[in-house]
C-alpha cells in the first residue's frame, strides 16, 4: 500500500484536541473527518428533515499535485439517520487552500443534531488522471451501443 502526505492547517479558533482526520481501522479506505465548530458555536447545529448546512472542520488542506480528496457520507449516519452529502462524492482539488467544510443533508424524517466533534464524513485520497478531449465524427461501436439506464437488465 502506497502512502501520500496530505497537509493540514488549523483554522484560527479550531479545537485542536479533536485531531486531524484519521483512519478508524487498518483496512479503512476513508479517514473520518469531525465537525469542528468555532468556540461561539460549539453547541453544533440542528438540521430539520430536508435541510442542508455547511459543517466546518476547523481545517485547511494541501493535497499533493496529481491527487484529489473525495468527501463521502458515513454509512452509519446515512442508514440510521438519513444524513448524507448531497454532492457526494465531493471533490477537493489539489490547488484549493480555503476552509475545509462538509455539506450535509438531512434526508431523514427526524430532526438531526450535528454536534461538535462528531464524525460527519470520510475522506478518500485518490489519484487524478487528466484527459485530453477531442471531437470526432463518429464513435466506435460496442455491444451495448446507446443502451441507457437499465439497458443491461436486472440480473
Amino acid at each position: 500500500m502506497s502512502e501520500v502526505t496530505v497537509e493540514f492547517l488549523w483554522e484560527e479558533g479550531a479545537d485542536r484536541a479533536l485531531g486531524l482526520p484519521h483512519y478508524a481501522t487498518a483496512g479503512a479506505a476513508g479517514a473520518d473527518i469531525r465537525a469542528n465548530f468555532p468556540a461561539v458555536a460549539r453547541g453544533g447545529l440542528r438540521l430539520a428533515p430536508g435541510s442542508r448546512a455547511l459543517v466546518p472542520t476547523g481545517l485547511r488542506i494541501a493535497i499533493p499535485a496529481g491527487f484529489e480528496v473525495q468527501l463521502r457520507p458515513r454509512s452509519g449516519l446515512a442508514l440510521k439517520h438519513g444524513l448524507t452529502l448531497p454532492n457526494s462524492p465531493g471533490t477537493i482539488d489539489a490547488d484549493y487552500r480555503g476552509p475545509l467544510g462538509v455539506i450535509v443533508l438531512n434526508a431523514g424524517t427526524e430532526m438531526f443534531e450535528v454536534t461538535h466533534g462528531m464524525r460527519i464524513a470520510q475522506m478518500v485520497v485518490a489519484p487524478v488522471v487528466r484527459a485530453a478531449f477531442r471531437a470526432v465524427e463518429e464513435l466506435p461501436d460496442t455491444v451495448r451501443g446507446a443502451g441507457g439506464f437499465g439497458s443491461t437488465g436486472t440480473r
